[in-house]
């Protein structure tokens, strides 16, 4: 059995390990555009603040594909899918064939079609750790910093790069930072915690044009820098499978990670799948999320009957020693609790938890987590304790026999 798996990231190594449980023998092939022994993509701002090495951040051990018997294909771009004569092609005119194939192709940063940004020289996007390395050479005390996008990726970038920069300003078309994760009070308060650091920000603001190094804006004000770096946001890679596989926002997946082609499976960013918190197809661009349906996948792949049905949006991130998780998504009667520099909000309806957020003291969050995933009837436990107190002892004594291990479920 020969098994090709496009992308070397988490749902690459996922699948890899989840043939790895079934067949020990079957040839493994990864195909990646990168230069790159496979590394974790969410520390490459902690890359620049000099809290890991190159060495540290790699997602597996320098051993990993001589112990599992694989083949990288490194700097190696496929170009398209035979999907009749089952190979992929390669850029240079090469191909590779397959019995079974995984496309964990990822996702690539949305650049929108700004007046003049072509021109600009220092230019990057931040996603990739050529891209931190492209950063890194540029930064310098005199350097002013415009990051245009206040996501998850915009505000890792600028922690990485503060003290390293002469200034760094974010740029936003939406009025809050964190809008797709976090509701307005929630992202105030991160905002001020930023702010209180040295970051700026100009939000409900966009950038009209580029001269040279000069952002002109819609307002009309103009902000000068010497590095630009366009976070505003991601778009799943579905290019290779147009026309072979179902594709929506992404590509479509069921809880075996097979798309609708045969033969042919997905995992990761690319893909769009079930959100159990709210039942809505979705894309779901999580680390946790990417390797679980590699997983799942891979031994699939490989003959088995693995089912990954608990997928929900996840975001753990920090930002100068304040923490954040939220997960699911934030509809239905909400429990609010703000003291010092902890927020909280719980979103629940139809006795199930739907969703939180959580700033500052994020100790219990695997257990709403888990009333997310396990959709718990809520009516089965002290509802009013976990809001406040999470802990075991908010569940019946049968259930906290199960999840300490002393019962069957």
């Amino acid at each position: 059995m020969r098994y090709v798996i496009i992308g070397n990231s988490a749902a690459g190594i996922g699948a890899v390990e989840g043939i790895r449980q079934r067949d020990r023998q079957g040839e493994i092939i990864l195909i990646t555009h990168e230069a790159h022994h496979t590394y974790s993509r969410p520390l490459i701002s902690y890359l620049l603040l000099g809290k890991v090495t190159e060495e540290t951040m790699r997602y597996r051990d320098e051993n990993f594909y001589a112990a599992n018997n694989c083949t990288l294909l490194r700097s190696c771009t496929a170009t398209a899918i035979d999907a009749e004569a089952k190979c992929v092609l390669l850029s240079g005119g090469g191909s590779v064939p397959y019995d079974k194939l995984l496309v964990a192709a990822g996702s690539s940063a949305f650049v929108p079609p700004i007046e003049g940004l072509s021109a600009v020289k220092n230019a990057w996007s931040f996603m990739s750790l050529d891209d931190a390395r492209r950063v890194d050479a540029a930064l310098g005390r005199d350097a002013r910093v415009l990051i245009i996008g206040a996501g998850l990726i915009g505000l890792k970038c600028a922690e990485g790069i503060l003290d390293r920069a002469a200034s760094v300003t974010i740029l936003d078309l939406q009025p809050n930072i964190l809008s797709s994760i976090l509701d307005a009070e929630g992202a105030r308060l991160v905002q001020n915690h930023l702010e209180g650091r040295g970051i700026q920000f100009r939000l409900s603001c966009g950038v009209r044009k580029f001269e040279d190094t000069l952002a002109v804006l819609d307002t009309g004000d103009t902000l000068p820098f010497e590095i630009l770096i366009l976070a505003m946001g991601v778009r799943p890679n579905t290019a290779l499978l147009r026309g072979i596989a179902d594709i929506d926002k992404g590509i479509v997946i069921n809880e075996r990670s097979e798309t609708s082609a045969p033969d042919i499976y997905a995992a990761g960013d690319c893909t769009q799948t079930m959100d159990i918190s709210s039942g809505q197809s979705k894309i779901m661009a999580l680390l946790p999320n990417a390797y679980m349906q590699g997983e799942c996948a891979g031994m699939n792949m490989a003959g088995g009957e693995a089912n990954f049905a608990r997928a929900i949006p996840m975001n753990a991130i920090g930002f100068f020693g304040l923490h954040i998780i939220t997960a699911g998504n934030y509809t239905g009667d909400v429990y609010a609790h703000t003291e010092g520099g902890n927020y909280k909000r719980l979103f629940h309806s139809d006795n199930a938890l739907n969703g939180y957020i959580l700033i500052g003291n994020v100790d219990k969050a695997g257990i709403y987590t888990s009333l997310i995933r396990e959709r718990t009837p809520l009516s089965t436990l002290d509802f009013a304790l976990i809001c406040e107190k999470p802990g075991l002892i908010a569940f019946t004594r049968e259930d906290r026999k199960v999840k300490l291990g002393g019962g069957v479920q």
